[in-house]
């Protein structure tokens, strides 16, 4: 009887699935622009089983932005691999034993919490069927916006202010840190940037903002002329790819 239960058992291990290692390659890129990898802070991955919510893996992307000629320059065919070895990715191997339908979720960039976006995929992974080469592609729409002057809660004398104006200056990148200049790849004039002042909690006034000779900044003068307290809402448009970006900060005039 013993006999017969160990040959049982034996015969039973042979039948048991076995865990087999799967690569799985996941690439953030922002619209319209590069991949997000460790110059912007990089991009948080996580993969989970769809169907119980099981965290079976996470970590960040590493690696540089990619080539700019072969991503937006020059016309992509059908199958073109668009990285190499040092393009941004988070690339991990899983131990599945059947095929897993996984949720993978992305939120870049995380050095810009204020800009970050969040971007989600579902997959089939499939035992010992890896996923390398350029991988999954997660494409995050936006753009990195940060209000330069004044600064966030700053109290400002009224008498300070020049002929009753307020020199407002903004930093704005593409979500992957790509640079925006005047008729560089990303042209300055596709992008709509306006201010929206409130005071007191009431809006008093728009203004456009123009782009200085530096590169990424933004810049005009919002007239003031009474003290309180003010918020600063700043936008960027690109009506061509539908990226937006926005910031805000609270100051005081006194």
């Amino acid at each position: 009887m013993k006999k017969l239960l160990f040959v049982i058992l034996c015969l039973c291990s042979l039948f048991e699935a076995e865990a087999t290692p799967t690569i799985l390659t996941v690439r953030v890129r922002a619209k319209d622009a590069k991949f997000i990898g460790t110059p912007i802070g990089s991009a948080l991955v996580q993969v989970r089983n769809s169907l119980t919510g099981e965290l079976l893996t996470k970590g960040l992307t590493q690696g540089n932005s990619g080539n700019t000629k072969l991503l937006l320059q020059n016309p992509v065919e059908r199958n073109q691999v668009l990285t190499d070895d040092k393009t941004a990715k988070f690339q991990t191997s899983i131990d599945i034993e059947e095929p897993v339908l996984v949720d993978i979720e992305v939120l870049a960039p995380l050095s810009r919490r204020g800009a970050a976006i969040k971007g989600s995929t579902q997959l089939w992974i499939i035992p010992g069927k890896d996923i390398l080469g350029d991988g999954i592609i997660i494409e995050l729409p936006g753009l990195i916006l940060d209000i330069l002057n004044p600064s966030s809660h700053q109290v400002i004398p009224l008498t300070s202010l020049l002929n009753g104006t307020l020199s407002l200056k903004t930093s704005l990148t593409m979500l992957c840190g790509c640079a925006i200049s005047k008729g560089g790849v990303w042209n300055s004039d596709d992008f709509e940037v306006k201010a929206i002042l409130k005071k007191d909690g009431n809006k008093s006034g728009e203004y456009a903002l123009t782009k200085s000779k530096e590169n990424n900044i933004y810049e005009g003068l919002i007239p003031l002329n009474s003290a309180g307290s003010y918020e600063i809402l700043v936008y960027a448009f690109s009506a061509k790819d539908g990226n937006s970006g926005v910031d805000k900060i609270t100051f005081v005039i006194e």
